[in-house]
């Protein structure tokens, strides 16, 4: 990962698998507040300005440099093919909304009960 922060060990010590997630998030969320980039990951793309506006593009270029810089956290802080079914998102923002829908708690839960449900009809 990076030297910029010792929170990002954090990361490389608890890579995302799959039924670690709700954790592996909790850590994100501690590194990507520390670095000042969650921001990117609770809300979309800003859209490129068309018209030249100063304070538009700083804003915009400052979201797609800290969109790539935790996409990079992301991707570093998961198992290899968790990174390869993400490489082609477009965003963090993207990238963890497919990850909460594949790996999230509403799905631990449901593995779970499907689980208990098969070792009690043994």
């Amino acid at each position: 990962m990076s030297s910029f922060n010792p929170l990002t060990s954090i990361l490389n010590q608890n890579k995302l698998e799959g039924p670690n997630y709700v954790d592996w998030k909790r850590n994100l969320d501690i590194v990507l507040t520390a670095e000042g980039y969650k921001f990117v990951i609770t809300k979309e793309c800003l859209e490129k300005p068309e018209n030249v506006v100063d304070d538009q593009v700083k804003a915009y270029d400052k979201w797609v440099k800290a969109d790539e810089m935790t996409r990079c956290y992301i991707f570093a802080a998961m198992v290899n093919i968790l990174q390869h079914q993400h490489q082609s998102m477009g965003s963090a923002y993207d990238m963890l909304e497919s990850l909460k829908e594949m790996l999230g708690e509403k799905n631990r839960a449901a593995k779970q009960t499907a689980k208990q449900e098969e070792s009690s009809s043994v």
